[in-house]
């Protein structure tokens, strides 16, 4: 999910970016089946900045532009994401953002390495958490993945994004546990779309047929 700056709050975050989560999420689910990559691990490329060379404002307004090119433009996306983090290496959502980007384009390893200074630098937010989550899915690190989502739901139980992709990979690895039922619920009241609220309604019958 990209994120726009550390200004605002997290609510009002993620409902703007609902949109591109549900995209995000159901490109990386298509692509499961597809993907044969080895693990991914965090990319350390960086130059530490100091305080006097960060320029916060210009990698805000950079991010926020960058923001509304992903879905349209990748590439200007991604040069301003880029300049963005030039401008401001400890700007939390433009290492999400060039994330979100880079897993898009099946680039697990570096992906990984952003959304791993994102969640540093974004201690409150689920949205780094739950990507690096679907890079390590990808990577076919199963248990890894299990445990990044739920790190999401600890700083923000009630994400959907977070509790769709969690309870979808349980089920897909037979690690279902008590909290997958109540999941399957929430989902089947609010999914993301009617395809996932039909979903979670048909695996928890399945759930019920079995208790």
């Amino acid at each position: 999910m990209p994120t726009r700056n550390r200004a605002r709050t997290a609510q009002p975050r993620l409902a703007r970016t609902a949109a591109i989560t549900t995209a995000l999420t159901a490109a990386v689910a298509a692509a499961l089946a597809l993907s044969g990559c080895a693990a991914s691990k965090p990319a350390t490329a960086y130059t530490p900045a100091t305080e006097a060379t960060r320029n916060s404002p210009e990698a805000d307004r950079l991010n926020q532009q960058a923001v509304d090119l992903i879905a349209t433009d990748p590439r200007q996306a991604e040069d301003l994401l880029r300049r963005a983090l030039a401008a401001d290496l400890y700007h939390g959502p433009a290492h999400n953002n060039l994330g979100t980007l880079l897993l898009k384009r099946g680039q697990l390893y570096d992906a990984a390495g952003e959304f791993e200074w994102a969640k540093k630098l974004m201690p409150g937010h689920p949205d780094p958490r739950m990507n690096l989550g679907l890079t390590l899915e990808l990577a076919g690190r199963t248990d890894d993945a299990l445990a990044s989502y739920r790190t999401a739901l600890e700083v923000y139980p009630d994400h959907l994004a977070t509790m769709q992709a969690l309870t979808r990979l349980q089920l897909r690895s037979g690690r279902a546990d008590d909290t997958t039922r109540r999941m399957l619920g929430e989902i089947a009241m609010r999914g993301d779309t009617e395809r996932w609220r039909d979903w979670a309604r048909i695996e928890g019958v399945k759930a019920e047929s079995v208790k």
